[in-house]
C-alpha cells in the first residue's frame, strides 16, 4: 500500500496495488485482507473510509511508501518521497486468492501456508528509482535503485535479472497468472517467460488496445478492451483489472472471459476518479459486452 500524493492540489490518498486489488475483490463479494508495511496510524487514517470492506495488517515501519502523481501532457508521472523498505519473507496465508502486489521492489516471492489461487503483478520489481539525501531511502535495500537517472526520485522501470536463481525468488511458487502491462513487458521479460515455464497465465493488457492473454501451452489471444468515451483517470485501473481477472479465473471462468470481465471492471474505474469508482459485480457484469 502506498500513500499517493495528487501534486495539481496536494490532496493525500491511498493507493498502491494491494490498496485497488483487495478493495476491487471485497467489491466482487469476497472477504479481503491487505498485509502492508509503512506507518500503522498514516495507513489506518487514510483507510479509514473503507475499514467495513477491508481487512488490514501493517508491519510497522518508520515511513510509509509515499508516490507524488501528476499528469503533464496527460501522461502519468510518478516521483518516489518515501519508501517502507523491503517487507521480510516468508509470509504465512490462509487464503482462496493470494495477489503479491509490489509497487516499489519491496514484496518477497516467499510465502507458506495455504493459497488456493497465486496471482503476481510484478511490475512493482522492475522499478528503480533515486533517493534525495535525507529520506526515507535505503539504496543497499532495493539492489542498486539509486544507479543514473536523475536525483530526486523518479520512478523508472530497470530490467529484472535474466538468471534462474534471481527469478525464482522474484516469482511465487506456485503462480497461476502475471498480469502486466505493454509499457513494463520488455523489464519484466525474463520473469514473464519463468512464469509461463511453471503454468501461469500471462497477460498483457495494453490500455484502451486489446488484452493479449497466453494460457499455458496454448495460443495467445487478443480481448479487446471496452471503449471509454470520457476517460477521467487511471490510478489503480490495472490493479483492478488483475483482481478481478484473478477473481474470476479463480471462479472458474476461462483465461479469454475472465479478461473481458476484467477489462470492464478497468473500464469502470477509469470513467470515474478516485477508489469510489471501483464498481461491484452487478456493475462490471452489465459493462460487459
Amino acid at each position: 500500500m502506498t500513500v499517493d500524493v495528487i501534486a495539481a492540489d496536494g490532496s493525500r490518498r491511498p493507493g498502491g496495488g494491494a490498496f485497488y486489488s483487495a478493495l476491487q475483490a471485497a467489491r466482487l463479494g469476497l472477504r479481503t485482507l491487505i498485509l502492508t508495511q509503512g506507518s500503522p496510524p498514516e495507513i489506518e487514517a487514510l483507510l479509514e473510509p473503507y475499514r467495513d470492506e477491508l481487512g488490514l495488517h501493517i508491519l510497522p515501519a518508520p515511513a510509509t511508501t509515499t508516490f507524488e502523481t501528476s499528469w503533464p501532457g496527460g501522461q502519468r508521472h510518478q516521483r518516489v518521497l518515501a519508501w517502507a523498505g523491503p517487507i521480510a519473507g516468508p509470509i504465512e496465508v490462509d487464503t482462496r486468492i493470494l495477489h503479491f502486489a509490489p509497487v516499489a521492489r519491496e514484496t518477497s516471492a516467499a510465502w507458506r501456508g495455504h493459497a488456493g489461487f497465486v496471482g503476481l503483478t510484478p511490475q512493482g520489481l522492475a522499478r528503480t528509482w533515486d533517493p534525495r539525501p535525507g529520506e526515507a531511502h535505503d539504496a543497499d535495500a532495493h539492489e542498486g535503485a539509486a544507479e543514473g537517472g536523475e536525483v530526486g526520485g523518479e520512478l523508472r522501470s530497470a530490467s529484472l535479472p535474466s538468471d534462474r536463481d534471481s527469478l525464482d525468488a522474484l516469482l511465487p511458487h506456485p503462480c497461476n497468472a502475471v498480469v502486466i502491462s505493454e509499457q513494463e513487458r520488455v523489464a519484466c521479460s525474463p520473469l514473464l517467460d519463468a512464469a509461463a515455464d511453471i503454468g501461469a497465465v500471462i497477460t498483457i493488457t495494453a490500455g484502451p488496445g486489446a488484452t493479449s492473454v497466453q494460457p499455458p501451452g496454448g495460443e495467445c489471444t487478443r480481448v479487446q478492451a471496452p471503449a471509454v468515451a470520457e476517460p477521467r483517470e487511471d490510478l489503480g485501473a490495472g490493479d483492478v483489472f488483475a483482481a478481478a481477472f484473478f477473481v474470476a479465473l479463480h471462479e472458474g471462468l476461462a483465461p479469454e472471459r475472465a479478461a473481458a470481465f476484467a477489462g470492464a471492471a478497468a473500464a469502470i474505474r477509469i470513467e470515474g476518479s478516485g477508489a469510489d469508482a471501483i464498481g461491484d459485480r452487478n456493475a462490471i457484469e452489465a459493462r460487459l459486452p
